[in-house]
C-alpha cells in the first residue's frame, strides 16, 4: 500500500447538516479525523463545535465547550469554539489613530471592542473546504472570508484564510494568514473553552505558562502595562493548579473575576522543532483523565481567561449548564490594545499587500499512571 493511500485509510474528513442561519442559509458541520483525536467545525464563525481525545485508557471525550444548537451560537454564545479577529482580545474605548487617521470601532463590550466588535468573525460566515489527507497522515480543512472595508470599523479589505489541520500524531494545528489592500490592525486568535478531563470544571487543571511578565489590567480589562510575574498569583512557571490560587485576595483576580490577562510569553522558551517558529506558550494536564496538552505558537503572548462569566444561564453540548470555571481559554494572540500601545507592545500593523502570518499547534499527550500506593507492614 503507497504512503497516500495508508494515510486515506488513517484519516476522513465528513459532513452533514447542522443547521440554518436566521438569513436561511445552511450550515454544515465538517468532521476531521486523524492522529486518534476528532475535530468537528461549522461555516458559522468557523467554531470548533466538539474536539475529542482519547485518555490514559484510550477512552474519548470531548475536551471544549459547546452549545447544542445554531441557534445557541448565533443567539447566546461567549465565544466558544470561535476564530476571533479582525483584533482579538480588547481595544479600549474603540478607538486607535493609524498612520494618523483616527479609526473608530464598533463598540461592544461597554466603552471597548472585544474580539473584532458585536459581529466580530466568530459571528461571521466562513467558506469551507476539505483537503486532501496529506502523506504523513494528516488531514485539513480550509476556511476563507473576506473582511470587507469599515467591517466594525476597521479600515481596508480583508482576505482571511484559516486552515485546521489534524496529524501528524495527536496535534491541532491552526494556521492564518491575512492580506490587506490598506494598512490596518490584525490579531487573529481561536476562542476554544478546554476542559481536559471532558466534563466538571477545570480547577485541579496544572497549568503551565512560560512566562515572567504579564499584563495588570484595569476596571475594564484594559492593560496597564507589564508587570512581573514573581511574587503573584500569576506565576504559573511551575505547574500549579488553576484552583490553588485563583481566590486569593489579590487585587487582579479580584478585578477579572479570576483569571482574564495577557501573559508576555518569555523569549528564550523552548521550541516545537528548530527553525519553525513555534514555541511553547502553556501547557496544561488534568491528572484525573491523564490528558495533557501542549500549546506551541509564533504569537508573542497568551490570554489566559479562567471562564469567570460563564453563570449557569447556558446549557452546554454535553445537556449540563455551563458554570464559572467550566473550561478555560489559551488564546495564542498579540497583546490586547497594541494599537494604541505602538512601541510599548509588539506592533499588530498590518501594510498594504503586506501577509500576515500567524501559527499554533495543539499537541496532545497522556501523563504516566500515578504510582500505586506502598502497602506497610502486614
Amino acid at each position: 500500500m503507497s504512503g497516500v493511500a495508508a494515510a486515506q485509510q488513517a484519516c476522513a474528513v465528513t459532513r452533514k447538516p447542522f443547521g440554518r442561519m436566521a438569513d436561511g442559509r445552511e450550515v454544515h458541520e465538517y468532521t476531521l479525523a486523524a492522529g486518534g483525536l476528532e475535530l468537528r467545525a461549522i461555516e458559522f464563525g468557523g467554531i470548533v463545535t466538539a474536539l475529542r481525545v482519547p485518555d490514559r485508557a484510550g477512552r474519548p471525550a470531548n475536551v471544549v465547550l459547546g452549545l447544542p444548537t445554531l441557534e445557541d451560537y448565533e443567539q447566546r454564545n461567549p465565544h466558544l469554539g470561535t476564530i476571533v479577529g479582525r483584533y482579538a482580545n480588547r481595544i479600549a474605548h474603540g478607538r486607535f489613530t493609524l498612520d494618523g487617521q483616527a479609526i473608530e470601532l464598533a463598540r461592544n463590550e461597554g466603552a471597548n471592542t472585544l474580539h473584532g466588535g458585536a459581529r466580530g468573525f466568530g459571528r461571521r460566515w466562513w467558506e469551507i473546504s476539505p483537503e486532501a489527507p496529506a502523506a504523513d497522515g494528516s488531514v485539513s480543512l480550509a476556511l476563507r472570508r473576506v473582511s470587507d472595508d469599515g467591517e466594525e470599523g476597521f479600515p481596508g479589505r480583508l482576505e482571511v484564510q484559516v486552515r485546521y489541520t489534524l496529524g501528524p500524531g495527536a496535534q491541532w494545528r491552526i494556521d492564518y494568514q491575512a492580506c490587506c489592500d490598506r494598512a490596518t490592525v490584525v490579531n487573529l486568535s481561536h476562542h476554544d473553552y478546554f476542559n481536559l478531563r471532558g466534563h466538571g470544571d477545570v480547577m485541579a487543571h496544572r497549568l503551565l505558562l512560560p512566562a515572567s511578565h504579564y499584563c495588570p489590567v484595569d476596571e475594564s480589562l484594559i492593560p496597564l502595562g507589564i508587570a512581573p510575574v514573581a511574587d503573584t498569583p500569576f506565576d504559573f512557571r511551575r505547574p500549579a493548579a488553576i484552583g490553588e490560587r485563583i481566590r486569593a485576595p489579590h487585587p487582579q483576580l479580584l478585578r477579572a473575576r479570576g483569571y482574564d490577562h495577557n501573559w508576555v510569553l518569555d523569549a528564550d522558551r523552548p521550541a516545537l522543532a528548530a527553525g519553525d517558529g513555534l514555541r511553547l506558550s502553556a501547557r496544561l494536564e488534568d491528572p484525573q483523565s491523564g490528558r495533557c496538552m501542549e500549546i506551541f505558537s509564533t504569537e508573542p503572548g497568551v490570554q489566559f481567561y479562567s471562564g469567570n462569566f460563564l453563570d449557569g444561564s447556558l446549557t452546554g453540548s454535553s445537556g449540563q449548564a455551563l458554570r464559572q470555571g467550566d473550561g478555560l481559554c489559551l488564546e495564542t494572540q498579540h497583546f490586547p490594545d497594541s494599537p494604541n500601545r505602538e512601541g510599548a507592545f509588539p506592533s499588530t500593523r498590518l501594510a498594504a499587500g503586506q501577509v500576515f502570518r500567524s501559527s499554533t499547534v495543539h499537541r496532545f499527550g497522556c501523563l504516566p499512571p500515578a504510582p500505586e500506593p506502598q502497602g506497610g507492614p502486614a
